[in-house]
């Protein structure tokens, strides 16, 4: 099959494009926290993009896309194979100029695993956001690697790679299920594993910067049409209804959020306009190619004003979500996946996909267009399977690395600020620190011996 060079330059774009989203993710996130560890907060965003590039390449593209054995057997179900270890076979398929079988869409499989490595990336840096401020920069990076390995390739298998859920039908366009409830998820199983801050909800905890969040919120929204229009592997009508349904929700979900805010604290915010978008990206991510622009209304509209409130149940729980990944990212990501068992209007199944599965088109449209219960059931299915999944195994993942080599700073640290404890920076030099003396904004630091009071 020969390359089609249009669709084949479309997704090396969209590629960078969903790589900028992490970069964008670690302004989001050194934003909202606190001016001492804002630099930890956005080492453990870009530290994502160096441990899963090298689990990728060795062996995360074969436990996500690879078939085990025949591809039908039970395991297949579960993980891929290990036949693509190396980025073996991918890189022979792209030497020779011809498209692998594994995406049938005309575009070379070393472009298609480097699309899908840049998933994988956002998605382990998107829990970091929950234990801001008190984790050991060492231990996050031990994580990421071993999170991935357990848990990230093989939720991708079961939606995309040919697993389990992608078998019995369910839709997820560009990974509501895969990347924001499987990160949701893991995000409020390390929260409750490191426990609280030092002084939360007794000491002001407010973002630092604002405009670093919404700087970061605009690189975000940006990417995310990589994210979304790239999914469809392609350049046709789908990727034109995603690329205009990311809009939309975005949009309408950031309106929203400002609207609950308005009506409740009565003031609209910059934070709130920020989280908002974020929150409509995420609903809008699983649905994208499958229902239409006044559909991705409701469905922006919705997340926006249910996570405005969702944000809100860490206090009421009990759990410190730093930076809100549960409230915006696993709900978000539900409302999304959970609408297409009502709002699916274009059929995913293609008739040769269907007659692969022993299907039908008709099984891909929610109940409100023409579709029976069973989609809704798998929709539901799909975000309690990752979400049970993903939540266990990174709690036990988190309490083993927390025994073995600690998780959480000290609490001297933590108080300090990690940037100065961990990485010997700061995110502001606003004057010259000495160690030995005060510090003085317009010069050389004061000895603190030499600053007397006059009687």
């Amino acid at each position: 099959m020969e390359i089609d060079t249009g669709s084949t330059a479309w997704m090396i774009t969209a590629t960078a494009l969903v790589l900028l989203m992490t970069p964008g993710l670690a302004f989001f996130y050194g934003g909202m926290t606190r001016a001492k560890s804002v630099l930890n907060m956005m080492m453990m965003s870009f530290v994502s993009i160096i441990t899963v590039t090298i689990a990728w390449v060795i062996y995360g593209h074969s436990l996500a896309f690879d078939a085990a054995g025949d591809g039908t057997g039970f395991v297949n179900k579960i993980v891929g194979g290990l036949d693509a270890i190396g980025l073996n076979g991918v890189v022979d398929t792209a030497a020779a100029g011809l498209v692998a079988d594994s995406t049938a869409d005309n575009i070379p499989n070393i472009v298609f695993s480097a699309f899908q490595l840049t998933f994988a990336i956002i998605t382990v840096a998107l829990i970091s956001g929950a234990i801001a401020d008190r984790a050991k920069f060492g231990a996050w990076v031990v994580f990421s690697v071993v999170w991935a390995t357990l848990v990230y390739f093989p939720v991708a298998h079961w939606v995309w790679g040919g697993g389990w859920l992608y078998g019995l039908g369910i839709e997820d366009f560009a990974g509501g299920t895969v990347v924001h409830i499987n990160a949701g998820a893991a995000a409020l199983a390390l929260a409750l594993v490191l426990g609280k801050r030092a002084g939360w909800r007794k000491e002001p905890m407010r973002p630092h910067n604002l405009t670093l969040v919404l700087l970061g919120a605009g690189l975000l929204w940006f990417g995310w049409f990589g994210f979304n229009a790239g999914s469809e592997l392609a350049v046709d009508g789908t990727t034109g209804l995603a690329f205009m349904n990311t809009q939309v929700a975005t949009a309408v979900a950031a309106g929203a959020w400002i609207v609950v805010e308005k009506l409740r604290d009565g003031h609209a915010t910059t934070l709130g306009v920020a989280s908002g978008a974020v929150a409509g990206l995420v609903a809008i991510t699983p649905a994208c190619g499958f229902v239409n622009p006044l559909t991705s209304i409701a469905i922006g509209a919705i997340a926006g004003a249910v996570c405005a409130f969702a944000v809100g149940l860490k206090y009421k729980l009990g759990y410190d979500d730093s930076l809100d990944v549960v409230g915006v990212h696993l709900v978000g990501g539900v409302i999304g996946a959970v609408s297409l068992g009502f709002l699916a209007q274009y059929p995913f199944l293609t008739g040769e996909l269907a007659s692969s599965l022993g299907m039908s088109r008709e099984q891909g449209l929610g109940l409100f267009f023409g579709g029976d219960i069973s989609q809704l059931g798998l929709q539901v299915l799909g975000p309690v399977a990752v979400g049970l999944y993903s939540f266990i195994v990174t709690y036990i993942i988190g309490k083993v690395i927390d025994k073995t080599m600690g998780f959480r700073v000290t609490q001297e640290d933590e108080v300090t600020g990690i940037d100065i404890t961990t990485h010997a920076e700061t995110g502001y030099d606003l004057g010259t620190i000495h160690s030995s003396g005060v510090t003085s904004p317009n010069g050389p630091a004061v000895p603190a011996e030499a600053k007397k009071v006059d009687a």
